[in-house]
């Protein structure tokens, strides 16, 4: 990866963030960039977990030379590999800062999995990571730089990123943003939601574009739920006080759950997203399970209440279940008719 034209007198900062699809991730990734605009040459990387330890280590010496800055938001590596390589940026001169506020990650530090000589680092579930990335940049004199209004006036979008990573919905538009955000990072190289967040204003005001993710948000969203309908399954899991229930979606998994937790007890929903490739946990506001544990087993990682993996065995599960559907009509089949005239 090479770094693009820079102004020799302006430093480097990369910023590493969960997305492009992710609104926690993004808003975070854009909170740095508008502390720094017009006073950094900044360079976003966005990445799900399965691609992060790649990601950091395409980060070479020459693309981040002494003095530049690595920031990491809402994200976690998992690979001893990837410390070595950011420990080597460290010597090399990179100042290295991680938000972050998952559980699996927090966990992995406490244990000492994770051995980095960051220059500083904020690891609190107390808030998503874009309001800890926020605060903390807040606290480094954001509010009080001359001439940084663009980062001031970031605290509304700020305020709705936490609001709906954590759940709370009591912010109007909040859960809404985050649906447009999606749609705008679904190709997983897209930088549009990063673009618009870089430059909304401090009403939120939607651009034409962002208008547009809204409405085919829109219409994705009743597909899919449409699609975990037909496909849901319910199984009480022995020896437990938990129902789980699964389904395929289209994506939109968290408003699936949220919509269906309404109604239910004691409940662990888990659905094979199609958009993401992956298993999205979910549950009932009453339960207790601990998500990010359940999907730690599995290689992933996330929150007690909203958790995700790719289980490396679901496509062979899902190639094996359907050999065995197709193979049940196999004896009422009749030969076709492939004779060919000469």
């Amino acid at each position: 990866m090479k770094t693009p034209s820079t102004d020799p007198s302006l430093p480097l900062v990369h910023i590493v963030s969960h997305g492009p699809y992710c609104l926690d991730g993004v808003t975070s990734a854009v909170a740095v960039a508008r502390y720094y605009r017009n006073r950094a040459t900044i360079i976003p990387h966005f990445s799900g977990n399965d691609q992060i330890n790649d990601v950091l280590c395409s980060i070479n010496r020459d693309d981040a030379p002494p003095g530049s800055e690595l920031w990491i938001t809402d994200i976690s590596w998992t690979e001893k590999i990837t410390d070595d390589h950011l420990r080597d940026l460290a010597k090399h001169g990179v100042k290295i800062f991680w938000i972050d506020h998952h559980r699996t990650a927090i966990r992995r530090y406490t244990a000492g999995a994770i051995a980095v000589p960051f220059t500083d680092k904020v690891i609190s579930e107390e808030f998503a990571a874009s309001r800890l990335t926020y605060e903390y940049l807040r606290q480094k004199g954001g509010t009080t730089i001359p001439h940084n209004t663009p980062f001031v006036e970031f605290a509304p979008v700020v305020a709705m990123a936490d609001d709906t990573d954590r759940w709370i919905h009591a912010i109007p538009g909040s859960r809404e943003l985050a649906w447009v955000i999606r749609a705008l990072g679904t190709d997983g190289s897209s930088l549009d939601g990063y673009h618009a967040l870089l430059n909304i204003d401090a009403a939120v005001t939607y651009t034409p574009t962002m208008q547009r993710a809204y409405d085919k948000v829109a219409g994705e969203m009743r597909t899919s739920f449409a699609l975990a309908e037909r496909s849901r399954t319910v199984l009480q899991v022995a020896d437990t006080p938990y129902t789980l229930v699964t389904a395929v979606c289209d994506g939109y998994a968290s408003e699936i759950g949220d919509t269906w937790g309404k109604s239910s007890v004691q409940t662990v929903f888990a659905f094979f997203d199609l958009k993401g490739e992956g298993v999205s946990l979910r549950r009932s506001p009453d339960c207790q399970a601990d998500l990010s544990q359940l999907a730690q087993t599995f290689g992933g990682g996330g929150h007690p209440a909203a958790a995700g993996c790719r289980p490396k065995e679901l496509p062979r599960l899902f190639a094996e279940a359907t050999a065995r559907l197709l193979a049940t009509a196999f004896s009422s089949l009749t030969p076709s008719d492939s004779t060919t005239s000469s």
